[in-house]
């Protein structure tokens, strides 16, 4: 038998309802914020993750998945999207266009990583991106819509950490002293911040192996490196934070795992999601575009929700997934009553409720199969009912049984 490849699944129902209540909130809150939908390319050239992302790290370096075209050309399946939003974004003009441009993307990604706990190789990312400002305001935005997002799916309890990263002038200087610094306890450190520690000295703050954690608690702070300019925008972005009242934790080894961050970094944990507990991360990248061929400078910032995470801590929240839920079943105990059903059952569905109209049988068969399918209600139609226009709607939880003509089965259906 042929199965799903190593870390890749089926969404079945009546799980991929709960998918479909995530993505529905997610379009609902965006929408309260202006942000307009894009849809990008699964695949993209090769070359736009190494100079968006950065060749050195783990993603560009370990994860991808890149193939070669049949005429040469290298490509990789997206393993993050907002190289691919500005990829988009300049090479339709938008960075022609003045003022704030408000993105947002649902879709699949693609990262060779070892299986876990809510995280695949195949994985949806439910993200958003503001392009064209630099404004402290627009960090404190996003930030808030992500808590928006949070809250409108039912997930409680979520931690926002935020840092910042500085401008290239504050990293440079902070990356020196982190290579200074780390030298000595080079043959310490474990194998994959060994090579950080020379091509990548940020990421080794964001190493969670055990042997690591003495030497990353004694080195220095990027607060101390960052210029008069970051430190105003990092206070400024708290400010607006405050205003709005959102809770925070300052963390200056926030440093995200991705090359093009610059000054506000955060991330919402959450502790449904196990060690892995990141549900959302994000920051600003002010010289992307740039370094991607736009001939303006286009500052933005954004973030990612992996979807998979979320679910599950939706479904945490809520104790475990819900049976779909099937407003009507319509039980007709006749080739005659079945085509009255199927009438009846197209003026509830036009008032908005789910039926399903089950095949003629015996009463006992037709309450087996409303039982199964977990309906609400349930409505017989018999010789009787046929005769009378006159049906029996049976409240299936209680077993509370009322008469009903079409108008009124269909104003007490009415979603």
């Amino acid at each position: 038998m042929i199965r799903a490849i190593k870390g890749t699944r089926d969404i079945l129902p009546p799980a991929s309802a709960v998918w479909n209540e995530v993505e529905q909130a997610a379009r609902r809150v965006f929408g309260g914020f202006n942000y307009q939908e894009i849809r990008t390319p699964i695949f993209e050239e090769t070359a736009l993750f190494a100079r968006g992302v950065g060749e050195e790290t783990d993603i560009v370096s370990k994860e991808m998945y890149t193939f070669e075209d049949r005429d040469g050309s290298s490509l990789t399946l997206r393993p993050e999207n907002t190289a691919s939003v500005i990829r988009a974004f300049i090479e339709h003009r938008m960075d022609q266009i003045p003022g704030l441009k408000k993105l947002f993307y649902i879709g699949p990604m693609f990262r060779r990583e070892r299986p876990q706990k809510g995280r695949y190789r195949q994985f949806s990312q439910i993200g958003a991106e503001a392009i064209g400002s630099d404004f402290p305001g627009v960090d404190a935005e996003v930030i808030e819509m992500v808590a928006a997002l949070l809250d409108a799916c039912g997930v409680k309890g979520s931690r926002l950490l935020i840092n910042s990263v500085g401008d290239p002038e504050s990293r440079a200087r902070y990356v020196a002293k982190l290579k200074e610094d780390l030298a000595p306890h080079i043959e310490a450190l474990s194998p994959d911040s060994q090579r950080r520690a020379t091509t990548n000295p940020l990421r080794v703050l964001d190493s969670k192996a055990e042997q690591d954690q003495p030497i990353v608690e004694k080195l220095p702070s990027i607060h101390d490196f960052l210029t008069d300019a970051c430190r105003d925008h990092f206070a400024a972005v708290r400010r607006y934070l405050d205003d709005r009242g959102i809770a925070y934790e300052v963390t200056p080894r926030l440093v995200r795992g991705l090359d093009y961050y610059t000054h506000t970094t955060f991330e919402f944990l959450h502790g449904a999601l196990g060690a892995q507990n990141a549900i959302c991360g994000g920051g600003r990248y002010n010289g992307l575009a740039e370094s991607l061929g736009s001939k303006v400078a286009a500052p933005g910032i954004g973030f990612s929700i992996g979807e998979d995470r979320l679910v599950m801590a939706v479904e945490e929240a809520r104790g475990g997934i819900a049976a779909s839920a099937l407003r009507l079943f319509i039980a007709p105990m006749s080739d005659e009553a079945f085509r009255k059903g199927a009438v009846l059952a197209g003026a509830v569905r036009a008032a908005g409720a789910s039926v399903e109209v089950g095949p003629p049988a015996k009463l006992k068969r037709l309450m087996e199969l409303a039982n199964k399918a977990g309906a609400a209600y349930t409505l017989l139609i018999g010789e009787d009912e046929l005769a009378k226009g006159q049906y029996v709607l049976k409240t299936m939880s209680s077993g509370d049984q009322s008469h009903v003509n079409e108008s009124e089965l269909v104003e007490r259906l009415r979603a």
